[in-house]
């Protein structure tokens, strides 16, 4: 027996295709707009939607608390400890019993294997929060905040992310990229680039899309007229706290310092994060990289993090208009 994903789901970047991308982004700017000209009109009245959390959240959480709550629909949040997900229930049983409750969920979590088994069985959209593999909801929101800095065709952007090239983030706006015929690039050491089945997925998107692909080690050549530069944390949740001693010296130099956003050579090029960022010792963990390997900061200085050129606040509310856009889509009138 089959069971397909029921209409409005997000389970990957790639999942709403180009057109469906670029509409929903044009409906958050105008969500946005509304929200702030306080004419927001609340299409999802009586609309009820899970949140199930494997893994802590600040911005996804309040993102689409925020988003539920403006067009009038409710939400029940389900933490790390709430529900009998995959320890007492299976994923396919828990599906069934939000399916019936709720008109959507919305999962953050480990396993892309959990999210798309919610959407098997449950019957009502479902949206990937973020997994280990994929983080669609913060694609939105990253290309949103690129076009307002950069207004015009996408496909005239050029982003460049430096770090961890397997991570979620950078696997996802490769892919993004790619289906949108931007100019993407991925700075990584060897050991850490992006896996070469999604390397090759992504040229082959930008066949038909028209994209610029470069997947190197060597991040001068990926930052030289860079519109964006990108960066996300070195080690992430769920992973051995032993990592960082393998990956600060591989990682060090891709930091993102004033230096690196020079090596552009564009003045205006702006800075992105997902946030949360180590970039600073105000932190428990900043305190401790400082202590166990002398850096004021990780994945990026607290210089480049509080300039000018860092946008992180608008892409962190972006996320909420968004998700926002998403939720109408799937779920509106």
């Amino acid at each position: 027996m089959t069971f397909p994903t029921a209409p409005g789901s997000l389970l990957t970047p790639t999942g709403l295709g180009r057109r469906g991308f670029l509409a929903l982004l044009d409906l958050a700017a105008e969500l946005k707009e509304a929200k702030r000209a306080r004419r927001e009109r609340p299409v999802l009245t009586g609309r009820n939607i899970a949140l199930v959390f494997e893994k802590n959240s600040t911005r996804t959480r309040c993102a689409f608390e925020v988003a539920a709550y403006d067009q009038g629909a409710h939400v029940t949040y389900l933490g790390p400890t709430g529900s009998h997900l995959g320890r007492e229930e299976s994923v396919a049983d828990t599906a069934r019993v939000l399916g019936a409750l709720y008109d959507g969920i919305e999962f953050r979590g480990f396993a892309q294997e959990t999210v798309e088994e919610l959407a098997r069985h449950a019957g009502v959209p479902v949206w990937n929060g973020l997994t280990d593999e994929w983080h669609p909801t913060q694609m939105l929101a990253d290309v949103l905040t690129m076009r307002e800095h950069r207004p015009g065709d996408v496909e005239a952007i050029s982003c460049c992310f430096v770090g961890d090239g397997r991570g979620n983030i950078a696997r996802s706006l490769l892919a993004t990229g790619a289906m949108l015929g931007m100019d993407v690039r991925i700075a990584a050491p060897a050991e850490l680039l992006p896996p070469e089945a999604l390397v090759k997925e992504a040229r082959h998107a930008a066949l038909s899309s028209g994209a610029r692909v470069t997947v190197t080690s060597d991040p001068a050549a990926a930052l030289d007229g860079a519109d964006f530069v990108y960066t996300d944390v070195w080690v992430s949740m769920g992973e051995a706290e032993a990592e960082w001693d393998r990956r600060v010296p591989l990682l060090t130099p891709y930091r993102v310092t004033a230096e690196l956003m020079a090596a552009t050579g564009r003045p205006g090029t702006r800075f992105l994060h997902c946030l949360p960022a180590v970039h600073d010792t105000t932190t428990e963990l900043g305190r401790r990289i400082h202590q166990n390997y002398g850096l004021a900061g990780a994945e990026v200085t607290n210089e480049v993090f509080t300039s000018a050129a860092s946008v992180v606040f608008q892409q962190a509310e972006n996320r909420m208009h968004t998700i926002k856009a998403l939720l109408v889509t799937a779920l509106g009138e």
